[in-house]
Formats: structure tokens, C-alpha cells, sequence
């Protein structure tokens, strides 16, 4: 339950309504639908009770929704708004009239189905996108089916766009159905309403669990069709090396006008889809619920090819396809754009699905990926209803053109605020589990990358990738640098959540500080194993993802002042540090045709938080110099320039400053970041 005891009684019962009608997918998709209730509060000028209306803002989830959600508005004045109405062709002017409605500063903006609460004469609405409904408003004999399914409590509203007008419509039913609970809106969803909360949110789960039966119940067992041979999912394990192997590619494809960050899932769902007959027919045809094509654009790009095609074919298959894709886009585009319509936002596919493996999906960051993931799931599933007792007959191509690019969307995309540097960048850093690494796993991730923190020690990692946020955030992985399968399974993993990598840090480490006749070959072995051969595994797979991208990247050594400066007792770790230096030097020419920079930063000193420190170097050197362990990072600092220690969080600021923009023609460069060395000075 809502327990805010400053929130009035109506809207809090409006919040829990609400949070347990957004819990389950069967009953709206994220960010779908909206819900209100009505109430009496004193105005706070006259004294006098008032009606107000409070109703899930634009752009909320209900099963997320809080109080700050809620926009708060006069009922009197949202209903006077009637007699200024200018008509359909000018509904969208509405919108900001709603603006002078607001009670007080009003909550959340008001979104499009504001009136739809607000004209329909009953003390709660649910308005919401079940598969179930939506099903049935998509079936091309929908208003027959809804009757059937419903008798005169459920009533048919064709299609028509979300707005001032479909709010009068929906009130209009509800004054001429007495019995009515409801109504299922061709196209689009369901719209139910109650005198308490707790009538409303029956109707409204009444409306849907009574769908789910009837489509069960009166539905052909195969609404797909039969499968098609050499379309079946192929076993897992391979299904997903496949996907690994195909999402750099596929995502490279889809960034084309603007980088993009990936999403794969084979859900059962998904890959049954992909193995029927008419799943080509029906992907064609699109989405139909405004929040669907809003997400997944108007239709998916379908991989024609069986699922056991070799690999290069299908690679070459993808990028026809996608050529192809483009052209079809602007081409839809150009069908239906007025001189007033806003621009095009782009050719490139949201959707792309490849037979027995599984769904791509894009966008900005990875929760917009997922969710458009998600949405093409729930599109699946009605097409799926919609074909069991009908066929899928979607809204008309020209309305997706006028919702996917109504100037109130496009107001909408301009109030969002400006991507953070690194939005929409994959970065996997290796030793992120603890200390350097940790830090700039955070720090990327501050700065709107996602991250795969890769650590030796796999719960270390996850400790580090829950902090940063979870799965939308950051993922974990378990890697050896020294074992290239594991390096390769690092990678794939990559691929798989956020659907490849363009900016990897070799920051995996370890140090052992011993004069040379101390120091056997073991140490030496090690060393060299871990920071020199691990660096340049890591840097060569990662250079394999960023080709199949396209679109370039970064890569960053953290190597150390150490690769300049010749201190006592360190052979090993000094060598293969500087051998760190030279791949940089090496990589930054090699790469950089294909738009890969590579960048190297010399911390010194980072005692506090380090691991390696911590594992026993910070004893070594403290002996080596004669001093007390605990103040090695003050005396570090002493004999600097600067006086200052070096802490993880000053290593990891170098990190962004070399990927974050505005070093964009930089590569070859090592910063030094050790407070000021003059003996590592760079020469």
C-alpha cells in the first residue's frame, strides 16, 4: 500500500490501483496506459471543495508511478474545455490548453488521454494495452468479436488517435451504454471505468482475463501457421554463439544514422514466431498499438534466410536486407509527410529478427532496447490472438506515419534532456572488480556508457556491476586476460546484453616488486602473462567487434609511470609496462583507419583502493623505500610536483577525458596521472 501521508486519499488509492495493474505484463506493456481518479479538495483561495481529477502524467509506468507522477487537474475546467473544442482537425491544440486546468503547479504534464479521464463521466478510468484486448481491436472483425466476447458491457470504439476527440467518444458510449463496463478501442487497447478504485481495476481485469478465455478457447491451435522446415530454433548453446557472432554486426547495421545500444533475447515466444509459416506476411503488416510502433518503428527487419545458413552468407544477407530497409523507410516516409512534418528521425531498423536465433533489438540506452524488445513480444502476442479467431488487420500505415511523427511526439523528444557523453557507448573494463578499474567502471557509467565489468574474481564483478545500476547499467563477467576463450566469452557476453563493445579499458593487473636477482622467471612469467599478452588478447577481440561494427572505438591501457621511470627493485612489472606503452603506440597506427583510437594513462601511487596494493605490492614498495605501509600514499605524494596522492577516481577522469568527445582526433597519447614525476616526464 501507499502509505504518504501528504498525498490526498483518492490518489493514493489511485497509486496502488495502479501499482498492481502495471505488476503484470498481462495487463498493459511498460510506460502503456494510464489510469485516474476523481475527488474533492478545498481550493486553497476560496476554501471551497473543488473536483480535481488526478491522472498518470506523459511519460510515466504505472507500475512505477509515484505521487510526483500524477498531474492534478480541475474537472470543471477540463470539461468546460468543450465549448472552445475547435474540432478534429485542430484537437492537437488541446494539449495546452490542458495546461490552464492544472490545480496548483499541477504535478506531471498531462499527457494526450488526459480528456479521455476527464470527459468519461465516471469516478475512476483505467485506460491500458493488454495483449489480450489489443488482440481483439486488431482483428479485422473486431467489433463482431468484442460483442461476442463482451454481450452490451463491452463496447466497440473504432479506431481513432489518442486525443480530445476520443475522449468524447469513449464519454459519448459510456452516457449511451448504461451497463457498460468498458470499451475496447480498434487499434489501439481498452478503457474501463468504475465508481471506487476498487470497481475499476475489477471491470478493467474482468475486460482483459475475459479476452485472454475467449482467444484461448475460440483460437485455431496454430494461428502461425505449421513450421517451416530449417526454420526451427537451433540448440541453444549454438543459437546463442550465432547471436554472439551476429549482434556486432547487426548493431554496426543499425546505428547507421545514430549509435544505438542492443538488446537479444530467444524467448520461446520469439523463436516459435520465427519458425512459422506466415510470420513473414504478418511482420510485414507491423505493429498496431501506438505504443508498439512508436518503440519498434513501423515494421522489423526479417531475416529471409533458414537458420542453419552459413554465418558469411547471412552477414551478407543482413546487410542487403538492411540497404533494402532504408530504402522502404524513406520511401514510407516520403508517402506521408506534409511540408509542416518533422523530420525524419532516421532509416534505420529498432527491430531485426534472424530465424531460429532469436530478436535484436535497439535504442538510445539499453532499457529503451529492452523495452522496444519488449514491445515487439507484446506485438507477437497479438498478432498471435488476433490470427487465432480473425486475421491481424493493424491501423492503416498512414495513421503510424501521423502518431510516429505528431508534432506532440516530436515536442516531446525536444523536452528530453541532452545525452550524457558517453550515452549509447559499450565499455568493458577489465579488473573492474576493485580499485582503478572499479572507479572507472563508475565514472563510465555516470557518464551514460554501459558497462561490462570483467574481473578475475566473478563476485567481485558482480558486487561492482550491481552498484552500478543493474542489468540496464552494467553486466559481469568472469575472465582469465591470460585465457583467450575466456577473453572471446567476455566479449560475446558483451554482445549478447548490449550488442557489441566501443570502448574497452586493459586495466587488469598485478605486480610483484623484487630486485633482480630476486625475482625468478616465475615472476617474471606472470607479469608479462597477465599486463602484456593479456592487454594485447584483449585489444585484438576487441579490434575483431569494433570492425564488425563500423563505426570505430577507443581503447585504453592503463599502463604507469613505471613505463618511463626506472625505480629499484621492479623489472618485471617496469617491463611489461612499458611494454603496455608501445602496444598503445603499435595499436594507435595500426588502427586508426578504422577509426580505432588508442590511448594509455600513467597513474603512480594509487594506494588507496588499489588491489594490487592491497595484495601485498604496497608491503614490497613500502619496505623498498622505508616506510610505514599505511603512509605509503602520503610519501608517494611527497615526492611529487603537486604534493597531492593519486586516488582510483583520478585515473578514472583521465579515462573520460580521452573518450569522452572532446579528445576525438587524439590517439597515441599516454596522460600521466601521478601529481607530477618529473623523471616520467614524456620525452
Amino acid at each position: 500500500m501507499t502509505d504518504q501521508p501528504h498525498i490526498h486519499p483518492v490518489a493514493a488509492q489511485l497509486l496502488d490501483r495502479s501499482h498492481r495493474l502495471g505488476a503484470d505484463p498481462r495487463n498493459t506493456n511498460y510506460a502503456g496506459g494510464n489510469t485516474s481518479a476523481k475527488g474533492s479538495a478545498p481550493d486553497p483561495v476560496t476554501g471551497d471543495d473543488v473536483e480535481l481529477m488526478w491522472v498518470k502524467g506523459s511519460g510515466g509506468d504505472l507500475g512505477t508511478l509515484t505521487a510526483g507522477g500524477l498531474a492534478a487537474l480541475r474537472v470543471d475546467r477540463l470539461r468546460a474545455l468543450t465549448r472552445v473544442y475547435p474540432g478534429v482537425a485542430r484537437e492537437d491544440e488541446m494539449v495546452a490548453a490542458f495546461d490552464y486546468c492544472l490545480h496548483g503547479k499541477g504535478g506531471a504534464a498531462p499527457s494526450i488521454d488526459t480528456a479521455m479521464h476527464g470527459l468519461v463521466d465516471a469516478p475512476h478510468v483505467d485506460h491500458l494495452h493488454p495483449d489480450s484486448g489489443i488482440a481483439l481491436a486488431c482483428a479485422a472483425d473486431g467489433e463482431k468479436l468484442t460483442a461476442e466476447c463482451f454481450g452490451d458491457t463491452v463496447i466497440w470504439v473504432p479506431w481513432r488517435r489518442p486525443g480530445f476527440q476520443l475522449g468524447l467518444d469513449i464519454a459519448a458510449v459510456k452516457e449511451a451504454h448504461p451497463r457498460a463496463i468498458g470499451c475496447v478501442l480498434g487499434g489501439h487497447g481498452i478503457t474501463a471505468w468504475g465508481a471506487t478504485s476498487e470497481e475499476c481495476e475489477r471491470n478493467s481485469l474482468h475486460i482483459i482475463r475475459t479476452a485472454e478465455t475467449f482467444l484461448a478457447e475460440r483460437g485455431a491451435p496454430e494461428p502461425f501457421g505449421p513450421v517451416q522446415p530449417g526454420y526451427e530454433p537451433l540448440p541453444e548453446a549454438e543459437r546463442r554463439a550465432r547471436a554472439a557472432a551476429l549482434a556486432p554486426l547487426i548493431r554496426g547495421l543499425a546505428s547507421t544514422d545514430r549509435r544505438q545500444v542492443g538488446h537479444y533475447t530467444d524467448s520461446g515466444p520469439v523463436l516459435d514466431f520465427l519458425s512459422r509459416a506466415e510470420h513473414p506476411r504478418l511482420a510485414a503488416l507491423g505493429t498496431s498499438c501506438p505504443d508498439h510502433f512508436l518503440r519498434t518503428k513501423v515494421r522489423p527487419l526479417v531475416l529471409d534466410l533458414p537458420a542453419g545458413a552459413p554465418l558469411e552468407r547471412v552477414r551478407e544477407r543482413l546487410a542487403e536486407l538492411h540497404t533494402a530497409y532504408r530504402e522502404e523507410y524513406r520511401a514510407y516516409y516520403a508517402r506521408h509527410a506534409s511540408p509542416d512534418s518533422p523530420a525524419m528521425r532516421g532509416a534505420d531498423p529498432a527491430i531485426v529478427l534472424v530465424p531460429g536465433v532469436g530478436m535484436f533489438s535497439f535504442g538510445k540506452d539499453k532499457q529503451t532496447a529492452r523495452v522496444a524488445g519488449e514491445f515487439y513480444l507484446n506485438a507477437i502476442n497479438v498478432m498471435r490472438g488476433a490470427e487465432a479467431v480473425s486475421s491481424y488487420a493493424p491501423i492503416e500505415e498512414s495513421e503510424k506515419f501521423r502518431i510516429e511523427y505528431w508534432e506532440l511526439e516530436e515536442a516531446k523528444l525536444r523536452r528530453m534532456p541532452a545525452p550524457k557523453a558517453l550515452a549509447s557507448r559499450v565499455a568493458l573494463v577489465t579488473g573492474a572488480g576493485s580499485g582503478i578499474g572499479r572507479a572507472i567502471a563508475h565514472r563510465l557509467v555516470a557518464e551514460g556508457a554501459c558497462v561490462v565489468v570483467a574481473d578475475l574474481n566473478t563476485e567481485s564483478a558482480k558486487v561492482v556491476a550491481d552498484e552500478l545500476g543493474g542489468a540496464d547499467k552494467a553486466v559481469a563477467v568472469s575472465v582469465d586476460v591470460t585465457d583467450e576463450d575466456q577473453i572471446k566469452d567476455a566479449f560475446d557476453a558483451a554482445a549478447l546484453a548490449f550488442g557489441g563493445v566501443d570502448l574497452v579499458v586493459n586495466n587488469a593487473g598485478i605486480s610483484i616488486s623484487r630486485p633482480l636477482l630476486e625475482t625468478t622467471a616465475r615472476d617474471w612469467d606472470l607479469q608479462h602473462s597477465i599486463m602484456a599478452r593479456g592487454s594485447f588478447l584483449v585489444s585484438r577481440e576487441a579490434a575483431r567487434v569494433m570492425t564488425d561494427q563500423g563505426f570505430g572505438g577507443d581503447l585504453v591501457y592503463i599502463a604507469s609511470k613505471n613505463a618511463v621511470f626506472a625505480g629499484p627493485n621492479n623489472v618485471a612489472y617496469s617491463a611489461t609496462k612499458a611494454d603496455q606503452a608501445h602496444q598503445v603506440r603499435l595499436l594507435a597506427a595500426e588502427l586508426g583507419g578504422l577509426g580505432i583510437r588508442v590511448n594509455g594513462v600513467n597513474p603512480d601511487g594509487v594506494v588507496r583502493g588499489s588491489g594490487i596494493f592491497a595484495g601485498g605490492w604496497g608491503a614490497e614498495r613500502a619496505a623498498v623505500y622505508g616506510v610505514e605501509e599505511e603512509k605509503l600514499g602520503e610519501f608517494y605524494a611527497q615526492r611529487t610536483i603537486l604534493k597531492r596522492e593519486v586516488l582510483p577516481e583520478h585515473v578514472a577522469n583521465a579515462v573520460f577525458a580521452l573518450t569522452g568527445g572532446e579528445l576525438s582526433h587524439t590517439t597515441g597519447l599516454h596522460v600521466p596521472v601521478d601529481a607530477g614525476v618529473a623523471a616520467a616526464f614524456l620525452r
